[in-house]
């Protein structure tokens, strides 16, 4: 028991907090003070975002890495047997942490890029932390089927009002993709409430549903899943929410957003239904193999920088499906850290390309080339994550491949070896971004004015470079946290499967 009661929650809702503070201070500025207000927001949404980073440190001091179970948990009962329940295992604990971690980043992001309705789109984003934290710490289904949804809401507007020209359509494409895909979860929550009686995580964890039915709960939950990984091919919207989101909400949407499409996979399909996941493996596995390489294929023929690195994201989440439904202990573990990874990169590479939007406003590739004469130090930042993202050992994103191509090859070579040559793809059409924009000549009269990264800047990219080293060159730091958790995963699972042996074997 943590000496620290309603951590967890000091946690999730702070950003929350922040958010109303903002909106007070916005409705009772008298006209002249208004300005004043907007001026200020980005201070106290990054203020906020850093407290809240500050919290979630707390939450890792108290948490026991060696503990597989769930921790600072909080259980309070409403209205109508209703649960208020919290809770971080070594699987959410790490999800929670890159969330406070990039949301910082995101504020930094924006001060003096965003500049109509400033105090409105800092409160959309600290709604959006909060309920992105609340996903991964929710202890009852139904409270993580509300915390998953209500993030479509925040995120929706920041496309559509502070996206680019084709805002709407993108927003609208996003918001009903993500939407129709939970309805049928909604579906399968209800039912599986109905039958176990509960809606306490840690007992549905423990309830043995029927392996028919875990057919139908399993393919409900995975067309949620699938659209917010994104999975080829429900991946369609991603690109276009990518092109049209401002900088901070693609950081959001790559680093964050994509993940709770993972985190449920780990946290409900696979535990809970361990039958229809082995029975469904194989054709989550071909799935992935087929991200990986068409998506590869498509990011080579992009114009559009933001478009290519949104495509490469689905690419690399492929990797993600893939070792989690190898369903063994280095699989799981690769994924983990996989989405992690990907995560810090991911955000990295598109704050990248905000840099330089931002002075040219244009992300088309053509219409850069010889930035290494004017900005060095963005080109050898911009060369670092280039690496990672490619999969360069002494880097997170090397970490995560190898782990979840090791755990696949174990169950599967072929589908290994596809996701080998997928690595190869990424490798030609990062190379060739970083080609085209760093080197060569600069023709484009445009860049001759074109300034090197800004100390703002420097500070925003800082934190993403260690956390890409230090993953790399230290991955225990990570694999000793999910580790525990992990083992109980591959527990519960066998045991899943060890009661359906005898059905299967009276088949035969």
């Amino acid at each position: 028991m943590s000496d620290l009661p309603y951590l967890l929650s000091l946690t999730t809702f702070t950003p929350v907090i922040g958010a109303l503070l903002l909106l007070l201070f916005k409705a009772f500025a008298r006209a002249d003070d208004k300005g004043i207000v907007e001026r200020n927001a980005p201070a106290v949404a990054l203020v906020t975002s850093l407290f809240t980073f500050a919290l979630s440190i707390l939450v890792l001091i108290e948490f026991n890495p060696a503990d597989p179970g769930f921790q600072l948990v909080e259980d309070v009962s409403w209205f109508a047997g209703f649960h208020y329940r919290m809770g971080v295992d070594g699987i959410s604990i790490l999800l929670v942490l890159l969330t406070t971690f990039l949301m910082p980043l995101c504020f930094i992001a924006s001060m003096g890029v965003i500049k109509k309705r400033v105090t409105e789109y800092m409160i959309a984003f600290l709604v959006l932390e909060t309920l992105m934290i609340g996903v991964f710490c929710s202890l009852d289904i139904v409270m993580f089927y509300v915390f998953f949804e209500a993030g479509l809401i925040p995120m929706y507007l920041i496309i559509g009002i502070w996206g680019g020209d084709n805002r709407v359509y993108a927003s609208f494409k996003f918001f009903l993709y993500t939407l129709l895909g939970s309805l049928l979860m909604l579906i399968a929550i209800i039912t599986m409430i109905s039958i176990a009686g509960t809606s306490n995580i840690v007992e549905l964890l423990a309830f043995d549903f029927d392996p028919g039915l875990q057919i139908w709960l399993w393919l409900a939950f995975f067309a949620s899943f699938a659209v917010k990984l994104p999975m080829w091919p429900v991946h369609t919207w991603l690109p276009d929410a990518h092109v049209q989101a401002p900088t901070a909400g693609s950081v959001v949407l790559a680093g964050v957003l994509l993940k709770m499409g993972g985190y449920g996979f780990i946290r409900f399909s696979l535990p809970m239904f361990p039958i229809a996941s082995q029975t469904f493996a194989p054709m989550v596995l071909g799935l992935s193999v087929i991200a990986i390489i068409y998506t590869s294929l498509v990011a080579f023929r992009q114009t559009d920088m933001k478009k290519l690195i949104a495509y490469s994201s689905v690419a690399h989440m492929g990797f993600v499906t893939m070792g989690l439904f190898a369903m063994n202990f280095i699989g799981l573990q690769g994924a983990m850290f996989q989405m992690l990874s990907h995560g810090i990169i991911s955000a990295a590479l598109f704050l990248i390309v905000g840099v330089i939007y931002d002075r040219i406003h244009t992300r088309e590739i053509a219409a850069y080339g010889g930035l290494v004469h004017r900005m060095p130090i963005y080109a050898a930042i911009f060369m670092l994550f280039t690496m990672a993202n490619v999969g360069l050992p002494a880097t997170s994103g090397f970490i995560g491949e190898i782990l979840t191509l090791v755990g696949v090859f174990q169950v599967n070579t072929w589908v290994a070896f596809g996701a080998t040559t997928g690595i190869i793809l990424s490798a030609i059409y990062s190379l060739n971004l970083y080609r085209e924009v760093i080197f060569g000549e600069m023709v484009n009269e445009k860049l001759v004015g074109i300034t090197d990264v800004t100390k703002k800047e420097i500070i925003m990219f800082a934190p993403l470079v260690v956390a890409t080293l230090v993953m790399g060159l230290m991955p225990a730091l990570v694999t000793d946290i999910t580790g525990p958790a992990v083992e109980a995963l591959i527990e519960r699972i066998d045991a899943g499967l060890a009661l359906a042996a005898p059905i299967g074997g009276a088949g035969d």
